[in-house]
């Protein structure tokens, strides 16, 4: 953990206002400038000139106010920087959604410090939201506390995931699904692993998994819910990674991180 309190604080207060300013770049700029630059995986998922511009916006405004910091974004951006504080930033997370005009996107920071990611914010600007928290110092949603809810047996449980835009991985997902259903009261897919995240620590949802994430997916909304009282893994006794992310409620994660790895969540 950081040893200066301080320094958290002013990361957060930092990083709630590049989020800010980020959404507020791609709520205005969106209806009739919203190109395709460049594709990622696979047709189906496009990286726009907004996902570019929006990383920019972030990564100059944190610059100007940190020079020495470093850079791990979506888009790009990859520094190490010398102050021991790097920046994990996805632009947009839920890049189809906005480009579709749907509502579930966000914008996510993150800030490590010597490695531990100490600060994150989540921002939902069709939702009016942001999302933070410091590490020991709790998870908000604007000024309100935020808690995850009573854990329920899982087959009462609410679980989110996403898929992959490859297909040769969504088949394989499509089957973990298949056996999943019937053991849990429903699975959503926002297709955002950030607004999910968020809204597990808010009490939306009762847990996630998902295969095929990068650390500026999950960083800020991770700690979000860990600050809320959740748990969070990747396949048992390992950290979040791309193999796998699980997160929930203390009772529903117990339950649910074994159940998914055992169902080959992690692999083709």
């Amino acid at each position: 953990m950081t040893d200066q309190p301080d320094l958290k604080d002013q990361l957060l207060d930092l990083a709630r206002e590049a989020a800010r300013r980020a959404g507020t770049f791609l709520c205005d700029g969106r209806p009739d400038d919203l190109g395709v630059a460049a594709t990622k995986s696979s047709p189906i998922d496009v990286v726009t000139e907004m996902d570019i511009a929006s990383e920019k916006l972030i990564t100059d405004f944190l610059r100007e106010h940190r020079p020495d910091d470093g850079f791990l974004g979506e888009e790009g951006a990859s520094t190490e920087g010398s102050s021991g504080v790097r920046w994990i930033i996805d632009p947009i997370d839920g890049t189809v959604n906005y480009l579709y005009g749907l509502p579930s996107w966000a914008v996510s920071i993150a800030a490590a410090h010597h490695g531990e990611v100490v600060a994150g914010v989540v921002e939902v600007p069709t939702r009016g939201e942001t999302f933070h928290a410091t590490l020991g110092g709790g998870a908000f949603r604007g000024d309100t506390p935020l808690r995850v809810r009573p854990a329920p047996p899982l087959e009462q449980a609410l679980i989110a995931t996403g898929f992959s835009y490859v297909t040769e991985q969504r088949a394989a997902q499509a089957e973990v699904v298949r056996q999943l259903l019937p053991r849990v009261r429903d699975v959503r897919r926002s297709g955002s692993v950030a607004v999910d995240l968020c809204d597990l620590a808010a009490g939306r949802l009762d847990g996630l998994y998902e295969r095929g994430l990068h650390l500026w997916d999950f960083a800020a909304g991770d700690l979000i819910v860990r600050e809320a009282g959740g748990r969070s893994g990747g396949r048992p006794g390992q950290a979040p990674g791309e193999e796998l992310t699980v997160a929930g409620s203390p009772g529903v994660f117990a339950e649910l991180q074994p159940l998914v790895d055992g169902l080959g969540a992690w692999h083709d």
